[in-house]
């Protein structure tokens, strides 16, 4: 508006005088002025406060096996934030420090039975002033049901005139989700006379032109496999071929694969099908050799004719330091009656692996020695605090009632007491014979003039008590700070028992008469320790 009637004054269209009356600034009412001004703000109140720090999850809604959870927790407060996960990892959890999240679970996590299965989770959110909030969530998964797997069936190697029968293995026609399979022919896709049954059972009885147009060339035959109850299907083929004469066996393995990678302490399962093209009864012996000596012969376990089973565990010094792993190999081999041999080379990688039961075990007996030796010391001075202020007590007495008379009797040959009956039983008399009789009443062993002093049995006293309330300040939090496996495994935790060791030493012990070869009364059971050190968590080992 002012712009409009600037360029009306410039062209000479109004009277500038006139019209700057008119543009000066218009009579605001009050009304106008409380709605449309609002007061000038205290500048110290226009920024708001700083909400409390505050860790904000988004509702979850369940997810299946197989599928990505993604989603972004957020905070409130003072920036910037750092996130991270507590308790509850999962294989596969991920969540970066930003705060985003992606998990996606694996199809082992929930069985078909239970159908769903929550998994708690604990987030952490943390800011630059060190203050953290955390907050529990629940990620329910549903079971999602896979179809079966059909793998490579061994060929089936049919004889003429002959009812021949095929069993499909079950290492390699299998359900993920250990549901029951069945098998479903599918009558198209089979010979004539070729029958299915639901447990997997091939059988037939070639005809002679059937036998020959299988030696000209092989055919395959298809099937279903289901799983139950969902009937989820998965198609099969098998391979049918004529008999060859005096053909070798074959050798199949379940898991299928020429490399087999694991780690010490960790059981190697393989399992070996074995068949013959003139019938299984044809195989004679199934072994293998190696080139590394500590392979045991006997983890070859013989279950039925064909099929055998490879179970070893390697042991934790199987891969010697400084090695970080043993590579070598194992060929298995078949022989029939004629002699024909079927070879099957694997190779085995092994890692070395720390032996953690171990490790736990001599890191668990370090924190419970240190907790032993200061619960012991701990005892000691306890003996010693009670035997100080007995003696304090008894040294004040004496102070108070400490009498001594002195006699000059020239040259005696005797002595009488001079005090014939003395009521209080813990009075002396003692007399000397010489020039000067003296008599002295009253625990002289306890007093100023004989013994110890009043003055350092105090001072004694007060360091047994401040070193036994330092002593069970530093086991408390020893004893807290390494209750759980995992604080054990922190570099600290050395550091923190030496310290505790060093604090054992006491710069007073000859001051205080400790006796080197001082032992308990009480034997320092897990109890006891407990009793001591409220946090203290005992555990029980299994001997291996």
């Amino acid at each position: 508006m002012r712009k409009w009637i600037l360029s009306l004054i410039l062209g000479g269209m109004l009277p500038a005088c006139g019209l700057w009356a008119q543009t000066q600034e218009p009579e605001i009412l009050p009304d106008t002025l409380s709605a449309s001004t609002p007061p000038p703000a205290d500048s110290a109140h226009d920024t708001p406060p700083t909400p409390e720090l505050d860790l904000l999850l988004p509702e979850l809604e369940p997810v299946a096996e197989g599928e990505t959870l993604s989603f972004d927790v957020k905070a409130q407060g003072q920036a910037p934030y750092t996130f991270r996960l507590v308790e509850g990892t999962q294989p596969g959890v991920q969540l970066d420090s930003a705060g985003h999240f992606t998990w996606t679970p694996g199809y082992d996590l929930v069985g078909r039975l239970e159908e769903e299965k929550a998994f708690p989770l604990l987030f952490e959110v943390r800011n630059a002033n060190d203050e953290k909030v955390v907050k529990k969530a629940e990620i329910v998964v549903k079971h999602t049901n896979r179809s079966p797997v059909a793998g490579e069936l061994k060929p089936f190697y049919v004889q003429y005139n002959t009812q021949n029968t095929y069993q499909i293995e079950a290492g390699t026609v299998y359900d993920e989700d250990e549901d029951p399979i069945v098998f479903v022919p599918i009558p198209t896709k089979m010979p004539e006379g070729m029958k299915l049954s639901a447990q997997g059972e091939v059988s037939w009885r070639p005809s002679i032109t059937q036998f020959n147009a299988l030696k000209r060339e092989p055919i395959e035959m298809e099937f279903y496999v289901e799983d139950q109850p969902a009937k989820a299907r998965t198609q099969g083929t098998l391979k049918l071929a004529a008999t060859q004469m005096d053909l070798p066996p074959s050798i199949s393995v379940a898991p299928k694969s020429t490399r087999v990678s694991s780690k010490e302490d960790v059981t190697i399962n393989l399992k070996f099908y074995l068949s013959d093209p003139n019938g299984d009864d044809d195989i004679q012996a199934f072994d293998f050799v190696t080139n590394q000596p500590n392979f045991p012969k006997d983890a070859l376990v013989r279950n039925t004719d064909n099929q055998y089973e490879f179970i070893w565990t390697p042991n934790y010094d199987f891969v010697q330091d400084p090695l970080d792993s043993l590579t070598f190999e194992a060929t298995f081999f078949a022989l029939d009656k004629s002699r024909k041999r079927e070879e099957l080379t694997i190779e085995f990688t092994i890692q070395n692996a720390v032996n953690e039961e171990a490790l736990d075990r001599k890191l668990y007996t370090d924190y419970r020695t240190m907790l032993v030796r200061t619960w012991e010391m701990l005892e000691q001075l306890q003996e010693v605090e009670e035997r100080l202020k007995k003696d304090f007590r008894t040294a004040k007495r004496g102070k108070k009632n400490r009498s001594i008379a002195n006699a000059s009797l020239g040259a005696v040959t005797g002595v009488t007491p001079v005090i014939e009956s003395i009521p209080d039983p813990t009075k002396k008399v003692v007399s000397t014979i010489g020039g000067t009789t003296v008599m002295t009443m009253g625990t002289l062993e306890a007093t100023e003039v004989i013994g110890k002093s009043t003055k350092d049995l105090l001072d004694r006293l007060n360091y047994v008590i401040e070193k036994r309330n330092d002593l069970q300040a530093r086991g408390d939090a020893f004893a807290r700070k390494y209750a759980l496996r995992s604080s054990r495994r922190w570099a600290d935790f050395a550091k923190d028992r030496d310290d505790l060791r060093s604090a054992l030493s006491l710069k007073g012990v000859v001051a205080l008469e400790l006796d080197a070869g001082w032992t308990t009364k009480k034997k320092a059971t897990d109890k006891q320790l407990s009793q001591t050190f409220k946090d203290f968590a005992p555990e029980e080992w299994e001997s291996r």
